[in-house]
């Protein structure tokens, strides 16, 4: 999962979200309506209190479904994702959403049943689950209803029309640091790609752009995980580097270091060749690597999450997962579309806008085919840090 606030309205007290044509402006996308002076006048008498699993008295029923039995790293992601989705509810002025929270605890049957339940109490859309398996369920018991999902999976394949990712999906960084290598005149690109399901899916995304822009891959190679048996790979690379100019790299942080040692020491000079990565690199223990310095890799500028940590951080008493902003703006998107678009406002028109929506962490819309494009940041591995060199857009071009 590898943060951007929406630009302000005026005042500060409204935020775009972006539609298309005369279709108005919404507001409130990702919330400063916690700030004091916002908040609207007490009611007389207080409304009800809303069911155990429920957050909210709208009219609008929607589905939180997060893993939040599940041990672990999951567990502890899903609690902090529901935090962020009950910031988003009380940053936003009064929406008119009720979220029914499930627990699907990491399952198969778990999803299956979460969903049944959301839609069964009238949920019209659905967020979530967490992980692929996971929505896959979901989405075969929310199909036949013609509920949407916008779900928080990384993978790809479980994305379809009805389906829409909100997540970092690897496809999209691979795509804009290598658009920007060659937009700065890099042509000729070397790669080291870890032979798992994640390599897989950068491997042919890498290959994709790299032709489509008129570069050339000189060589690939794909090494295992265990980290003995790298020195094979990655001795053919260091050879093929004297054609090269850029070496992608999509690793983390557990293995990239002895890459990198075992490229320097079969002759490759960081200094002298780009070194490029995915948003794996995005990580506090990679940029303090001294031989990845001035390395690229693409994320979303950081600012914005920055504020988006604090005021969690203000609230919760702790820090936030890196992904607690997917729930986040998954309930400010849904809240301003209820505000905004009446009857239509969960419509695959709505909802595949070619301008997209702005977010915390920037830009995204969503494609027919249930994938997403984000607007991404390339930066640069220096001494404080990710240096931006090429700033996220601010909007979708065609």
């Amino acid at each position: 999962m590898q943060g951007q606030e929406v630009s302000a309205l005026g005042d500060g007290r409204r935020r775009l979200l972006r539609l298309a044509g005369a279709v108005a402006l919404a507001t409130l996308l990702a919330g400063c309506a916690g700030l004091p002076g916002m908040d609207m006048p007490a009611s007389s008498s207080a409304p009800p209190p809303p069911p155990a699993n429920a957050v909210g008295t709208g009219q609008i029923k929607v589905g939180l479904i997060l893993p939040l039995s599940a041990a672990g790293n999951a567990g502890l992601a899903a609690q902090s994702m529901r935090n962020a989705a009950e910031l988003a509810l009380a940053e936003f002025n009064s929406p008119n959403i009720q979220l029914l929270i499930k627990d699907d605890a990491g399952t198969v049957q778990g999803a299956q049943q979460a969903a049944q339940s959301a839609l069964n109490e009238g949920a019209e859309v659905i967020l979530g689950p967490l992980f692929a398996h996971s929505v896959t369920a979901a989405a075969q018991a929310a199909r036949p209803r013609g509920v949407p999902i916008i779900a928080f999976s990384t993978d790809a394949n479980v994305a379809a029309k009805g389906v829409y990712l909100l997540s970092f999906l690897p496809e999209s960084d691979v795509n804009r640091v290598v658009d920007y290598a060659i937009s700065t005149g890099k042509r000729s690109f070397a790669a080291l790609v870890p032979d798992n399901a994640y390599g897989t899916v950068v491997e042919a995304e890498f290959q994709q752009v790299v032709a489509r822009r008129g570069g050339r891959v000189v060589a690939l190679e794909r090494y295992p995980s265990d980290k003995a048996q790298i020195g094979d790979p990655v001795r053919r690379i260091a050879q093929a580097a004297a054609k090269a100019d850029t070496i992608f790299i999509p690793e983390g942080s557990e293995a990239l270091p002895a890459i990198i040692q075992a490229l320097v020491s079969s002759g490759v000079n960081p200094r002298r060749i780009q070194l490029v990565g995915s948003g794996l690199w995005d990580d506090p223990r990679i940029l303090n690597e001294a031989s990845l310095q001035g390395g690229w890799y693409a994320a979303p500028d950081s600012a914005g999450f920055r504020n988006f940590a604090n005021r969690y951080r203000t609230r919760y008493g702790q820090d936030p997962v890196r992904t607690a902003t997917l729930a986040y703006d998954a309930v400010s998107l849904v809240a301003a579309l209820v505000k905004t678009q009446g009857a239509q406002r969960f419509s695959e028109e709505v909802l595949t806008n070619a301008s997209g929506f702005s977010g915390i962490d920037g830009i995204f819309r969503f494609r027919p085919d249930g994938t997403n494009q984000r607007g991404l940041a390339v930066l640069r591995v220096g001494p404080q840090g990710g240096q931006v060199v090429s700033p996220a857009p601010r909007s979708f071009g065609t």
